[in-house]
């Protein structure tokens, strides 16, 4: 089975408010891959008695239902998963009566994570691999590899 483990690679960043100062390395999450609708629709499979055509069939009808609800302008709540709303950013008026929905700019999904997804934030393990997604070899490693040669 494979590790567990978030993974990340190092990125420089300067302060933009003081751009003299040397840049300093921060952690940026680097994802393994993807698990698609069809990945978890099989592994749904194998832990319980549901085939993966009705899992399939059941997750489509989910993501129909959370799209008319925000369509409606329905808070989604997916129990401890966590919650779908609309949000909205534009203009401001100097008064409700100047306002109009012409000063809406833009809208948004808005997700709030719930207790099972917030939950799993204080137990992570991370493993750093380089920018490009591969394993980063330890620094005393590599130089006695390097030694070797």
């Amino acid at each position: 089975m494979a590790t567990k483990a978030v993974t990340y690679a190092l990125a420089p960043k300067k302060n933009p408010k003081q751009p003299a100062q040397a840049a300093k390395y921060y952690a940026v999450a680097k994802a393994r891959g993807e698990v698609t609708l069809k990945d978890m629709a099989t592994q749904i499979e194998r832990n319980c008695t549901v085939t993966r055509a009705d899992v399939i069939a059941v997750l489509t009808a989910m993501e129909d239902m959370i799209c008319d609800g925000l369509r409606s302008g329905e808070i989604v709540r997916m129990g401890d998963i966590g919650a779908f709303r609309i949000g909205l950013s534009g203009e401001g008026a100097e008064s409700v009566k100047d306002f109009n929905e012409s000063l809406i700019k833009k809208a948004k999904i808005n997700f709030r994570p719930g207790v099972a997804l917030t939950g799993i934030l204080g137990n992570l393990a991370f493993e750093r691999v380089t920018s490009d997604g591969g394993a980063e070899e330890d620094s005393a490693d590599s130089k006695s590899n390097q030694e070797e040669v």
